[in-house]
């Protein structure tokens, strides 16, 4: 029998390592970027085209290569990072595996041009699917410019398992995030066909933040600082009345390296315990510092993820030192055992004088002479009479005619709906509202309860999907239009749902990089906070993305109806009640939400009778 086993030419073992390491163009984007920092650059510039699929382009001012080493950049394992296999263990670069531009170079066409502070001329190397075609000198600047162009042009079948631009556009965003997010002592910038997406000059790590996510979160963070032997913890959490329904804004850094942790974000989450609800999550932008021989990074091709050496107290770290600062900013309720209360008193100036309190007394009060003459006088009960006792009650049927209308003798109607719209012989039906959630209103067989927010939300539901359907919603236009500024990644996500927004009655344009103006807003909307009704429909949109399997159009019209339906706690009048109850029963289905909750639950009399034991 011949041997079978054969060693794998290069260009396919550079393939099966590009599966691991590339799996759409924000891979090879995250490799890239992180290359150029490791190359101690201290500006760095990304331009992608098409979503990154017709180029992705990285430059860089760092240390740049030598004739050899930009050549032996292209060869699998090859690595300036490590030297032996101790170095494995105290890993403090981004990139120690030399299979990032090998992985990259065998399924797209690579031209890199790059030259260090000891050469005159640089190198060009052009590189098409692990075959070097090109390499002459060139004239550039100091540093690395690599160019990947038509990712994936040799792999047909992982270019067609690409979703649409704006989807690979904002993973490519999400990836510049978090590399640019951890290194404020680089300047990043960032360019989407032509049009600049990020500058982000040099600053603190709270400057970062703001300049990624916009302004608006300077009034938001609480910083965060710890320091112990097992690790140092710095960075910030938001606020509990910012916190939202998507694990959006969580961010981990180990030694500057993002990481995905659940066990950690557990810890944060124990840590504003008792200060969100179960379906709230805080933003977090905690930056670890740990001895690199206490934590294995090298368990994941994307090294996203991390094993801790002493997990279990730096879970306790983490989450101590969200509490202390949560409790130093009056977030948190504390108890300041330090401070001797007895000190504190207010601060006197050298003319105020000190005046001691006066008591006044009133001589001629007498306490046993009130009370003796209670005791002599005592109160006299007279009895009353048990007759025409009836009429004790005649005030309380009174009442619950109000509420409760008397019982017709038609035919029982076997369907609610049907029940609410038979004329009655007292006239129009009574409704109640109870704890301003629910409504309550009679039926012959027993009374119904109706959740208003739920029944609110049933109706703009299936309002807005009508509105989908034809193509254009009824848009309530703004006296003063509003700008609202987004991150890069919901403004993408704006992008992408765009015409589905404008369907539903929005009237907005895109103003500069990341802002949109809105000139009106879906007539059911009538009355709402512009800003918050926008951000509250993509937070719900991208909640509902992660957690059903439904199309973007019936997404949109479920998170819009869910954020803009009216809330538990709002008192509505009789109309209101009585327009809210009408529009209910003439939807297609008025008992429950498309998520199976039920909008109406009925109770019969002999649900009653058993209550009373009748």
């Amino acid at each position: 029998m011949s041997d079978v086993i054969q060693l794998l030419p290069d260009s396919v073992a550079n393939q099966i390592a590009a599966g691991e390491v590339v799996q759409r163009p924000a891979s090879a984007v995250k490799e890239l970027l992180e290359n150029a920092i490791d190359a101690k650059a201290d500006t760095i510039s990304l331009v992608i085209k098409d979503a990154g699929k017709a180029l992705i382009q990285v430059i860089d001012n760092g240390v740049g290569m030598s004739v050899t080493d930009a050549r032996l950049s292209f060869e699998r394992h090859a690595t300036s990072k490590i030297k032996t296999a101790d170095d494995l263990f105290k890993i403090a670069t981004k990139g120690f595996r030399g299979e990032a531009l090998a992985s990259i170079a065998a399924i797209a066409q690579v031209e890199l041009k790059t030259k260090n502070a000891q050469s005159d001329l640089g190198t060009q190397i052009i590189v098409e699917g692990s075959e070097v075609k090109e390499q002459e000198p060139c004239t550039c600047a100091q540093g690395t410019s690599i160019s990947v162009k038509n990712l994936f042009f040799n792999v047909p079948a992982r270019r067609n398992f690409l979703k649409s631009n704006t989807i690979e556009t904002k993973h490519i965003i999400e990836e510049f995030q978090r590399v640019a997010m951890v290194h404020a002592d680089i300047s990043f910038s960032m360019y989407n066909n032509g049009n600049e997406v990020f500058n982000l000059p040099k600053g603190s790590f709270r400057q970062r933040i703001m300049g990624v996510f916009g302004k608006k979160y300077n009034q938001r963070l609480v910083p965060v600082s710890e320091a112990t032997e097992i690790v140092n913890v710095e960075g910030f959490v938001s606020k509990p009345e910012f916190a939202r329904k998507t694990r959006g804004e969580q961010y981990f850094f180990v030694n500057n390296r993002f990481i995905k942790s659940g066990y950690l974000n557990h810890a944060v989450q124990n840590a504003f315990d008792q200060l969100l609800g179960k379906d709230q999550f805080p933003s977090y932008f905690l930056k670890l510092e740990i001895d690199p021989s206490k934590i294995d990074i090298n368990i994941h091709p994307t090294k996203t993820e991390i094993k801790f050496e002493d997990e279990r107290s730096i879970y306790a770290i983490v989450r101590t030192a969200i509490k202390q600062a949560l409790g130093k900013h009056n977030i948190a309720p504390t108890l300041d055992f330090d401070q001797e209360t007895t000190f504190n008193t207010p601060l006197l100036k050298k003319t105020d004088t000190i005046k001691a309190p006066t008591i006044k007394v009133n001589p001629n009060y007498n306490p046993f002479e009130s009370s003796t003459e209670k005791r002599n006088n005592p109160p006299s009960y007279k009895k009353e009479s048990t007759q025409n006792w009836e009429s004790l009650y005649s005030s309380f049927e009174r009442d619950t005619s109000e509420i409760v209308e008397s019982k017709t003798q038609k035919e029982e109607q076997q369907v609610i709906a049907s029940d609410w719209d038979t004329p009655q012989e007292e006239g129009a039906k009574t409704l109640v509202q109870l704890h301003n959630k629910f409504i309550f209103t009679q039926l012959k067989s027993g009374f119904l309860i109706i959740d208003q927010q739920r029944a609110h939300e049933r109706i703009l539901y299936e309002n807005f999907l009508v509105n989908l359907e034809k193509g254009k919603g009824n848009t309530q236009q703004l006296l003063f239009p509003e700008t609202i500024d987004f991150s890069a990644s919901d403004a993408a996500l704006i992008i992408e749902i765009e015409s589905e927004i404008k369907n539903l009655g929005f009237d907005f344009d895109k103003k500069g990089k990341n802002a949109f103006e809105i000139n009106g807003i879906p007539a059911e909307l009538n009355g709402m906070n512009v800003s918050k009704a926008f951000e509250n429909l993509l937070e719900q949109f991208k909640l509902n993305k992660s957690e059903l399997q439904l199309d973007d159009r019936e997404n949109i019209a479920i998170s819009l109806s869910r954020s803009a339906s009216i809330k538990a706690g709002k008192k509505l009048s009789k109309e209101e009640m009585n327009e809210l109850v009408d529009q209910l029963f003439a939807c297609e289905m008025p008992y429950s939400l498309s998520n199976g909750q039920p909008i109406t639950i009925t109770l019969g009399i002999e649900d009653l009778n058993k209550q009373f034991n009748y």
